[in-house]
């Protein structure tokens, strides 16, 4: 007898405590509830809306306004020409990052490039060298992958001491894409790679002519001349009308409006990787070549700058990345 009152009123005290712990959650929840009147119709739903333009780029909404792409306010930077945009990771859902929010950098502006008078040149330790038009690539079978791109200096604005607010300036120099074109190695293939290959320079035809040393093995193993960016043709900012991608690599190595591959023995030191784009070691040495972008994370809702408009469930979203291969697990702490 004992024994079935103490078996009742413990399922009595489990079942008003599932209640309780019920009503809790409901009132954490993510939506408020409805009442008992009914919903109303909006006015919008009461007109019709605009027509269709009988020409226009779709563009996103006024009231997304807020969503743009900006400069650093905290790393103050005086040369206009060799300049950066950042994206704002804290407005982006999921992991594709929208074009028109691809974070930008560049050394001397953004060229305005003609493709129907746009050539690729091969040359160097090949067989054949080659000169292609935008024509002749975009002939050839279409690769799409999707790939992070990080600038070598994101981050950077905290560098020397935290001042950044919001996380599209702590981490604003990455964005993530689908990117189309076709493999570097099916062109170098054709042309012939001759005795001692082992380095490719790739050179942008902007006004600093941007230039990059990189690996045979690298280049012959994934990395893309591209010419389209999300369903469409590269944006001018992002290298239009072609451009090289490395993935996993820093965003620099990756040459917009490329215009010259050359295959050599030997990388060739150029500004961009003796003056630019080197580390300072304790001994007072600098590293070259310190190519690959290791692993990080970052939470980007909540953020700073952001306002919890209501207490109860909120969930934590968030981007990590790494150019060793890819992400199997996060932990959260």
């Amino acid at each position: 007898m004992m024994g079935n009152d103490t078996k009742h009123s413990r399922r009595s005290f489990l079942g008003k405590s599932a209640v309780i712990a019920g009503t809790a959650l409901a009132g954490a929840g993510v939506g408020g509830r409805a009442g008992a009147e009914p919903l109303p119709i909006p006015p919008t739903a009461q007109q019709p809306g605009r027509p269709i333009p009988a020409t226009a780029y779709g563009t996103p909404s006024k009231f997304e306004s807020h969503v743009v792409r900006r400069r650093t306010d905290v790393f103050v930077n005086r040369q206009n020409w060799s300049d950066w945009s950042m994206t704002p990771l804290q407005h982006q859902h999921g992991i594709v990052t929208p074009t028109g929010l691809i974070f930008e950098r560049h050394h001397a502006g953004i060229p305005d490039i003609d493709p129907a008078m746009h050539k690729l040149v091969i040359h160097g330790l090949v067989k054949q060298p080659l000169v292609l038009s935008m024509s002749d690539l975009t002939r050839y079978p279409s690769v799409s992958k999707f790939h992070f791109l990080e600038c070598s200096g994101n981050t950077l604005a905290d560098w020397t001491k935290a001042a950044s607010t919001t996380v599209q300036q702590t981490h604003g120099l990455l964005s993530c894409a689908q990117w189309t074109g076709l493999p570097v190695s099916w062109l170098l293939d054709e042309a012939g790679l001759g005795p001692g290959a082992t380095w490719v320079l790739f050179e942008g035809a902007d006004g600093s002519n941007h230039t990059r040393s990189i690996p045979l093995d690298k280049v012959m193993d994934d990395a893309l001349l591209v010419y389209a960016q999300n369903g469409e043709m590269l944006r001018p900012e992002q290298g239009y009308p072609l451009r090289v991608f490395i993935p996993g690599w820093e965003g620099n190595v990756s040459v917009k409006w490329l215009r010259r591959i050359k295959v050599g023995d030997q990388p060739w030191h150029f500004r961009s990787e003796t003056a630019r784009y080197t580390d300072p070691m304790p001994d007072g040495k600098w590293r070259q070549f310190s190519f690959l972008m290791e692993c990080k994370s970052v939470i980007t809702r909540p953020s700073g700058g952001m306002k919890l408009e209501r207490p109860g469930l909120h969930e934590i979203q968030g981007f990590a990345w790494s150019g060793r291969g890819r992400i199997t697990a996060v932990d959260v702490s």
